[in-house]
């Protein structure tokens, strides 16, 4: 009898500490023929995020956002579930 309790507790701290970890989900679409790759800064850590070239995908950053991603344009802020599009380097939130 106390072992299903004791599974129980320990899947509920899992489940719980999953939801505190925290990503940051993006759908993106490249429309260039060149594979990027950036420096996403989100709570002061440092990522890399790469966005394949001539793609439609999606990308997960690790981390809880919003994360900063700097390119030759500026600083982009993206947030969970925005969706991008790059086109000559450049990336626009839709």
């Amino acid at each position: 009898m106390r072992y299903p309790s004791l599974f129980l507790i320990i899947a509920v701290m899992l489940s719980a500490n999953s939801l505190f970890a925290g990503s940051v989900y993006i759908q993106y679409y490249n429309k260039d023929s060149k594979a990027y790759e950036f420096q996403a800064k989100c709570s002061g850590s440092t990522y890399k995020v790469v966005f394949d070239a001539s793609k439609t995908s999606a990308s997960t950053i690790q981390g809880s956002g919003p994360c900063v991603i700097e390119t030759s344009y500026g600083k982009v802020e993206l947030k969970d579930g925005n969706k991008i599009e790059i086109k000559d380097g450049k990336i626009e939130i839709k």
